[in-house]
């Protein structure tokens, strides 16, 4: 395929992220993996570069950019570098944790969490999830119950991507009856709050997953985001950018996928000849990058649209669901090709068969994102409409 929405400054850009990636994170992958976190340095190592700050305001350390290719470039660094899940740490941060405090917090929140946050000083959580909420966030049960001029929360969070180092963490909690829930930010050394042991899961182990518990957790009223009453609102404006940011993870799987599918078939040797020379695999290849061709172009429009301020929730819905169903689709079919070495964990296409099945739960089961586009065409059924 031929253009490129990137300019000169993006691919300047680009120079920098890939230095960073390969001096910083390759080496460090898997020990990292072992930990199951990654070390705290990393994300100040990150901000030096800007990778939190290009939308915070310059007086807080920002660049004060709203462009997010700036973003989609260290997505696409990071899964050349078959180190994606690795980083995933830093892209929860800069694209779906950073957006709840650039966007959603007072001048005077921003001057007390930004500048430490956009200098990596600060890790920043998004705790969302319950043992029985995940892509219903109207069931969460965490609660916060006020108290003069502090809210004391009570619950439990699971599955939550940088728990175990998080020293921000923005947390849903329920304030009233319904559909009130509220936003507040808990500072990660707060009495009463702890982390769990990170969790072992089949694929992204260096992301840092924790649960983590509430118990009369006591928080400054002058800690919460918005109005009480606001979180749902504030969740549903940042869940576009979320959304968006997963589609980007899985297109860049795919893509590398792709490539690993490749390499492979032209240097593996079978009944006496590459076997990228039998049909069925040069099929198989053809296949897989019509698929990431199509998801690049599409994905394009979606990143351009998002730095125009017209991406909607709908488009953000459909582009999660499709490219993140697109790439187990690839990665499948990559590990195929490879056959019995593509199950071998040394291989990078078998990280990233791991690494990649969750893409389709999280940020929204991809079931529930196809009833949100099913209702925005005017079909509802008769359980569950609001």
């Amino acid at each position: 395929m031929s253009g490129s929405i990137y300019e000169s400054t993006h691919e300047q850009y680009r120079d920098v992220v890939r230095r960073f990636v390969a001096t910083r994170i390759v080496p460090n992958r898997e020990r990292w993996e072992r930990e199951h976190r990654v070390d705290r340095e990393l994300f100040e190592e990150a901000g030096e570069i800007g990778v939190f700050g290009f939308a915070a305001p310059p007086e807080f350390g920002g660049a004060g950019v709203s462009d997010w290719r700036y973003n989609a470039i260290l997505i696409e660094c990071l899964a050349e570098a078959d180190v994606l899940a690795v980083g995933l740490n830093l892209s929860m941060q800069a694209d779906i944790a950073m957006p709840y405090l650039v966007d959603s917090a007072s001048s005077e929140q921003q001057a007390r969490w930004l500048p430490n946050a956009v200098a990596g000083r600060a890790i920043v959580a998004l705790a969302m999830t319950e043992p029985g909420a995940g892509s219903d966030v109207g069931s969460i049960t965490t609660t916060a119950v006020r108290e003069g001029d502090h809210y004391v929360v009570n619950g439990s969070k699971t599955f939550i991507t940088n728990g175990t180092n998080a020293d921000l963490v923005v947390t849903a909690v329920r304030t009233g009856p319904g559909k009130n829930l509220s936003l507040l930010v808990v500072p990660g050394n707060a009495p009463g709050f702890a982390k769990g042991s990170p969790l072992r899961k089949v694929g992204q182990h260096a992301a840092g997953t924790c649960e983590l518990f509430f118990n009369d957790v006591r928080v400054p009223v002058e800690d919460r985001l918005g109005d009480e009453g606001d979180g749902l609102a504030i969740i549903k404006q940042h869940l576009t950018q979320e959304r968006l940011a997963v589609a980007a993870h899985a297109e860049a799987q795919a893509r590398r996928a792709l490539h690993l599918a490749i390499e492979h078939a032209r240097n593996r040797v079978a009944f006496g000849a590459p076997i990228g020379a039998l049909q069925s695999v040069r099929m198989a290849i053809a296949e897989m990058k019509t698929e990431v061709d199509i998801a690049r172009v599409y994905l394009d429009q979606l990143i351009l649209r998002h730095g125009a301020k017209k991406l909607d929730h709908v488009d953000a819905a459909q582009a999660k669901w499709w490219i993140t169903d697109m790439c187990q689709r690839v990665v499948d079919r990559a590990v195929q090709v490879h056959g019995g070495y593509g199950y071998m964990l040394e291989y990078p296409i078998a990280r990233a068969w791991a690494d990649s099945r969750v893409q389709t739960i999280y940020a929204g089961a991809n079931e529930v994102l196809k009833d949100v586009i099913g209702r925005s065409l005017g079909l509802k059924g008769t359980r569950g409409d609001g």
